[in-house]
């Protein structure tokens, strides 16, 4: 039988369907008309079939809520270009009021990139969208594809959802010092786990990512201090937790969470996980 994930590509049908089902709640904290064609019959399926897939639709949620936010304030402070690194299916210049002198640049693997522009092949986006295929394990090519960005904007800001966790903290790290080292790439958003949330996740939903080779690795013990030494410093730090209690989104079996203490360094065995706004040092 094929296995429900199939490749790590699957993983953006997925969080797809989760846009999907937030666009249709009545109090949606954002919305995605594109989520649910994006997706297609495999995303829901695997939202409806993998053991587990299900249980943190909230965080998937508020860590795209988040994610908005941050895109938001940086191009109010100047950013005039985006760098959507391991892209997949987001749809963000087709649903966010982006400006439309606004460069927006998605780097993803070439099969998905190309499911993704047929299915948007007749929408237009609020601003300009280049597509890049390309594999981020390849440093090289990543390495000449950072410069070129570069000279073509004066302050950048890099995404990367859903990325990081399936990466090694060497690997991470070699990214970051490469983000670093392209000068006006000025700012970089990403998720985080601490050990004890990987951990956990790995017990649970994250089986079927590992089953399909792609398993979950980084969740540093140093927090977003992990940055510093390769080049960046978090400016930064949106707790997962503590924003879906200030949207009332937390799901009833967590009720009481609201008095767990978090901070925004090393988290240890605690459950926690957030979205981190890096500055270059």
């Amino acid at each position: 039988m094929e296995p429900v994930i199939r490749n790590i590509s699957d993983t953006a049908r997925w969080a797809a369907v989760f846009r999907a089902r937030e666009t249709d709640r009545p109090d949606a904290l954002f919305r995605d008309p594109l989520a649910r064609r994006l997706a297609g019959e495999r995303g829901e399926h695997i939202a409806n079939t993998m053991p587990h897939a299900t249980d943190n639709a909230w965080a998937w949620i508020m860590r795209t809520y988040l994610f908005d936010q941050v895109i938001r304030e940086r191009i109010a402070q100047g950013a005039d270009m985006v760098v959507n690194l391991a892209a997949g299916l987001d749809a963000r210049p087709f649903r966010m009021p982006l400006p439309a002198s606004l460069h927006w640049v998605e780097i993803d693997l070439p099969g998905l990139l190309a499911y993704k522009e047929d299915i948007l092949a007749l929408e237009k986006p609020a601003c300009r969208v280049e597509r890049i295929a390309l594999d981020l394990a390849d440093t090289d090519a990543r390495r000449a594809v950072f410069t070129r960005l570069r000279s073509q904007a004066s302050q950048a800001l890099v995404i990367t959802e859903g990325l990081l966790m399936y990466l090694s903290e060497d690997e991470v790290g070699s990214l970051a010092r490469d983000l670093a080292a392209a000068g006006t790439l000025r700012w970089w958003v990403h998720e985080l786990h601490s050990p004890g949330l990987l951990r956990f996740i790995q017990s649970t939903s994250g089986q079927g990512t590992a089953a399909a080779g792609a398993p979950l690795k980084f969740g540093p013990a140093e927090g977003p201090e992990f940055f510093v030494p390769h080049g960046w410093h978090p400016a930064e730090v949106h707790s997962i937790l503590q924003a879906a209690i200030r949207t009332k989104r937390l799901p009833p079996e967590m009720q009481g969470a609201e008095n767990v203490t978090e901070s925004s360094g090393r988290q240890g065995d605690q459950f926690w996980s957030g979205v981190c706004l890096q500055t270059r040092t």
